[in-house]
């Protein structure tokens, strides 16, 4: 029993670190000091190094466990929305969520180990296998033009990083400018 609940603090205290760090790299970015994501989860310093022994490994757990929330999230909505509009509405709303540490992904993803940059690659890659099924649907129903899905993807996911790292300097601006970016995109596949 002694063995269970040392095993449940850890846990738990493994969690508060990792929510500390969501919040504290949202707000600083990744170069913050791991001094400040103990203070915030409310331990001291050394103790976050017995459960992450670098800060690499705080952001490699981070990007992973960022990844598994929104790759879930995204697919639950993605169940729901079926056309085009609905799932790029959909991922506007959860990365609106997220907006803080999702931009600092987009703009620090060069500086971040490897392991980061493939779970982040992972994440793209599950929203880009939703992205296709509702494409490849409005294609075979003739509203959307057969365009390479790669290429429609990768314009989605550009158009949204450069709001992200151009218009966000004054906050927040997925929401914002949601209808707007959903219309513009959606009206360059319509068939005419």
């Amino acid at each position: 029993m002694h063995d269970l609940n040392r095993q449940v603090k850890k846990e738990k205290t493994r969690g508060k670190i990792i929510d500390a760090a969501f919040k504290i790299y949202s707000e600083n970015g990744f170069t913050a000091a791991t001094s400040l994501i103990a203070k915030e989860a409310g331990i001291a310093h050394g103790s976050l190094f017995l459960h992450f022994p670098t800060r690499d490994c705080l952001i490699i757990c981070l990007a992973e466990e960022f990844g598994n929330l929104l790759g879930s999230r995204f697919s639950e909505l993605s169940d729901v929305h079926d056309t085009i509009e609905g799932l790029l509405g959909a991922h506007i709303d959860i990365l609106s969520e997220y907006e803080s540490l999702y931009s600092r992904f987009i703009t620090e993803i060069v500086y971040l180990p490897e392991p980061v940059k493939a779970a982040f690659a992972e994440m793209q890659s599950g929203v880009a296998y939703h992205f296709n099924k509702a494409l490849d649907a409005g294609i075979e129903s003739g509203q959307l033009k057969r365009l390479p899905p790669h290429i429609l993807y990768n314009a989605w996911i550009g158009l949204l990083h450069y709001y992200l790292q151009n218009g966000g300097l004054s906050g927040p601006v997925l929401k914002k400018y949601k209808k707007q970016l959903i219309f513009t995109y959606c009206e360059l596949l319509r068939r005419q």
